[in-house]
C-alpha cells in the first residue's frame, strides 16, 4: 500500500484506506476501484494524496459493462447447477461430501481483480432474477465469504465460513416443495414445518464427519436471535455460535434484498433501516456493526431512485444513518437524513 499523489492517480487503481471530505463525512471506502469520474471527485474535495492498494491499472468489473455482467451471471448460473448437483448427489446417494470441491466451484465466481464492492455490484444486479434455495445459498455463500474478509478471519476460517453460508439452508431439500415455492402468504400449520427446515439440515450434516461441526451448528442456528426470538430452540447471544451468528445476518440480508416468489427484491437501503432499527437487539453487535458499515460502503457513487421518482447519485454516507446518505440531484445535494418523507425505493 503506497501514498499516492492525486495528480498521479490513474483509472483502476484500488483504494487502500478509505477517504474522509473535510466534513467528516465518507467520501469513498477502501476498495473503491478509481474511474475517471472518482478521480475528478477526489479532486473536487481538494484531497492532495490517498493511499493505493494497488499501483497498476486493472481491469474494473462494474455492473454498467454489461458484457462483464453478463459473464458474471452466466458463471453464476453455471456456478448454482453444478453445486446444486453435487448436493443433491449427497443427499440422494449417500455419499460424502468434497469441501475443497464445493470451495473450488464457489472461487470461480471471484475474479483477481473482484473487490467486495464489485461483486456486490454484481449481485445487486442480479436481484430481478428468479430466487431459489440454491440460489440464495451461493448468495449466502459468497456474502459470509467477503464478510470474513472484512472481519480479518484466517484463511481456514474464511473456507469453514463460505461453506456455512453453502450449507446453511439444506434442510430446505426436505421440506415440500408445494411450501417452499408457494406464492402466497404461508398457513400457520406450513410456517411451522417450513420452520423445521433448521433441524433438518443439522440433523443431516452432523452425520457427515468430513465436515467441520461449525458448518452443521450453523444450519441449526442461522434463525436464531440474540434477544431470544428466533428458532428452533430461542437460543440468546451467549449460546449462538460465532459462525451462526455471521450467517444470520448474511442470510437475512439476502433474504430480504432478493426477489420472491410473492415479492420483487427490497431495496438495500430499507433493508439497512430495518437492521438499523431492530439489529442491535437480534444480531451479534461486533458483527452486525462490521457488516453494516461495510455493506454502505459499497453503494457510494451508485444511481439509486428515490420515493419521489427521482434519480439520484449516492455521494456520502451519515455515519449515524446509515440508510439515508447524502445524494445528489442534477445540480442539488440532498442530506436524506433531513429529510425523513423521502426514501431510496431502489438501485438504479
Amino acid at each position: 500500500m503506497k501514498l499516492i499523489l492525486i495528480h498521479n492517480l490513474k483509472p483502476g487503481m484500488i483504494i487502500g484506506k478509505d477517504v474522509f471530505a473535510g466534513n467528516g463525512l465518507l467520501l469513498m471506502p477502501a476498495g473503491t476501484v478509481l474511474d475517471s469520474s472518482s478521480i475528478s471527485t477526489l479532486r473536487l474535495h481538494a484531497i492532495t494524496a490517498i493511499y493505493i492498494k494497488q499501483t497498476a491499472p486493472v481491469s474494473i468489473p462494474t455492473p454498467e459493462t454489461t458484457k462483464n455482467f453478463e459473464q458474471f451471471a452466466q458463471e453464476f448460473e453455471r456456478t448454482t447447477v453444478v453445486l446444486q448437483n453435487q448436493i443433491n448427489e449427497v443427499v440422494t446417494k449417500n455419499i460424502c461430501f468434497c469441501p475443497e470441491s464445493l470451495l473450488s466451484e464457489t472461487s470461480t465466481l471471484f475474479s483477481e481483480d473482484m473487490t467486495a464492492i464489485g461483486l456486490f455490484s454484481m449481485l445487486h444486479n442480479m436481484r430481478n432474477y428468479d430466487d431459489s434455495t440454491f440460489v440464495h445459498s451461493v448468495n449466502v455463500a459468497l456474502i459470509c465469504n467477503v464478510f470474513g474478509k472484512w472481519l480479518q478471519l484466517p484463511p481456514e476460517e474464511l473456507e469453514v465460513l463460505t461453506l456455512c453460508g453453502l450449507l446453511h439452508d439444506i434442510g430446505k431439500i426436505f421440506i415440500p416443495d408445494s411450501i417452499i415455492k408457494k406464492p402466497g402468504k404461508l398457513t400457520e400449520k406450513e410456517y411451522d414445518i417450513i420452520k423445521q427446515h433448521p433441524l433438518k439440515g443439522y440433523e443431516f450434516l452432523k452425520t457427515h464427519q468430513e465436515l467441520d461441526p461449525r458448518i452443521a451448528q450453523a444450519a441449526l442456528m442461522h434463525h436464531e436471535r440474540c434477544d431470544g426470538t428466533g428458532y428452533p430452540t430461542g437460543s440468546t447471544r451467549n449460546t449462538i455460535p460465532d459462525m451462526a451468528q455471521i450467517v444470520a445476518i448474511a442470510d437475512v440480508y439476502d433474504a430480504m434484498t432478493s426477489r420472491r416468489v410473492y415479492r420483487g427484491p427490497i431495496s438495500p437501503f430499507k433493508v439497512i433501516r430495518i437492521l438499523e432499527e431492530e439489529g442491535i437487539q437480534k444480531y451479534g453487535p461486533h458483527y452486525f456493526l462490521v457488516f453494516l458499515e461495510q455493506i454502505i460502503n459499497t453503494f457510494i457513487n451508485t444511481d439509486v431512485y428515490l420515493s419521489n421518482g427521482q434519480k439520484a447519485h449516492v455521494i456520502f454516507i451519515n455515519k449515524h444513518q446509515l440508510s439515508r446518505p447524502v445524494v445528489q440531484i442534477a445540480d442539488e445535494i440532498l442530506d436524506l437524513s433531513k429529510h425523513p418523507s423521502l426514501d431510496i425505493e431502489s438501485i438504479a
